[in-house]
């Protein structure tokens, strides 16, 4: 029996992950709830388990008295006497308990004791398991629709991709295989309650860590991100190492780090440009493919004046504003863009003269300004 159990709880401790240390304890309290049904008290019951063996043993302790008033815990002294003869009233004497002496009930109840037990272990396991991979990017196989919401298979149990979460036009088929970002890990009853995303920017983000080893490895940092789910993401990358490109690295040979990311995004377009600290060329950068005139950036407001060639103001802008409005989000500034003949006309448009009043980006002006020539900004756009 001893090696039937012993072989019992190294396999649920494999195959469920509850340490063996675990279900010894909830062993052991079932012999006490048994022994506590059987004779009506367990507050004089003790339990001895071998982790090595799982030999056990359950032992009653009781008083040695003149005369018995309450048999669960007392033992007359005659009695005591015939189990060994140095026994002596208030000694207290050990008495072993035979678990086939129980009853049906007390052994059913010693048995969902167990199983209860296994039950929170394996609720409180997984729970601990996904609660680590919260902010994180798991791959799931889409089981089916609850209502509005996807049903996501992780492996030992089932996330909720709700409505809100997901990108409009995607259309899953059950068993297929998606990546989905972790949004949050509750602790329920029932188990672990996982909510999962396909909207979130920082699920583009952990795709270029898994997809772009310069990225993971902290070479590669990408310092911001803005993303309209579906339609366009930007992210601005920066290299700690002058040899590496940020936007080469990110973009791949053939692109084929980023052509992967998008295939996972569902053909979601990825403008990647290059970080700078500099805010009005940063914003240039951002603006990308858009050709960009000039850019007066004041810091400290957040805002941002930018002129561009009157057949590229569509450009800038985007379609809906989306491009605009993307550049926005990333850089933090609020743009306003204006084509060259708007600019003249409302007296905003710099002539190269006066460019010298706004140039100093080593000082760090409040004001930085930024005219561009041949310069159309770094980055790399998927069309």
């Amino acid at each position: 029996m001893n090696n039937e159990l012993l072989e019992a709880l190294n396999i649920l401790e494999k195959e469920k992950d509850i340490s063996k240390e675990t279900l010894l304890e909830a062993i052991e309290n079932s012999l006490i709830t048994a022994c506590k049904n059987h004779f009506g008290k367990a507050e004089n019951i003790r339990v001895n388990i071998d982790p090595e063996t799982c030999e056990y043993h359950v032992y009653q302790e009781k008083t040695v008295v003149e005369e018995v008033t309450e048999e669960a815990l007392e033992i007359s002294l005659a009695n005591a006497k015939m189990i060994d003869s140095v026994y002596e009233i208030g000694d207290i004497v050990n008495i072993e308990v035979k678990s086939k002496e129980f009853g049906r009930i007390a052994t059913q109840n010693a048995k969902n004791v167990i199983l209860q037990k296994i039950r929170e272990e394996e609720r409180k396991v997984l729970f601990n398991q996904y609660y680590g991979k919260e902010k994180d990017v798991v791959t799931g196989i889409v089981q089916r629709n609850v209502g509005r919401n996807i049903s996501i298979n992780l492996g030992k149990t089932d996330a909720i991709l709700s409505e809100n979460e997901q990108v409009k036009g995607e259309v899953f088929r059950p068993t297929e295989r998606i990546k989905v970002y972790i949004l949050e890990v509750k602790a329920t009853s029932k188990g672990p309650k996982i909510l999962v995303s396909r909207t979130h920017p920082e699920l583009v983000k952990r795709l270029f860590e898994s997809e772009v080893t310069e990225v993971k490895e902290g070479i590669v940092e990408i310092k911001s991100i803005s993303r309209e789910a579906g339609n366009r993401t930007k992210i601005a990358v920066w290299s700690n190492d002058p040899d590496v490109d940020p936007v080469g690295a990110c973009v791949g040979l053939n692109s084929a780090r980023v052509n992967a990311i998008v295939n996972e995004l569902r053909g979601e377009k990825i403008d990647i440009i290059t970080w700078n600290e500099n805010p009005a060329m940063l914003i240039e950068n951002a603006l990308s493919p858009a050709k960009v005139i000039s850019v007066i950036a004041d810091a400290e407001e957040k805002t941002a004046k930018v002129v561009v060639p009157d057949y590229q103001l569509s450009l800038a802008i985007g379609k809906e504003g989306q491009n605009a409005r993307l550049a926005a989000r990333l850089t933090g500034f609020k743009i306003d863009i204006k084509s060259e003949t708007q600019a003249r006309e409302s007296g905003d448009f710099m002539d190269y003269d006066d460019y010298e009043e706004y140039e100093d980006y080593e000082e760090g002006y409040e004001e930085d300004y930024y005219e561009d020539s041949e310069y159309s900004g770094e980055g790399y756009e998927n069309e």
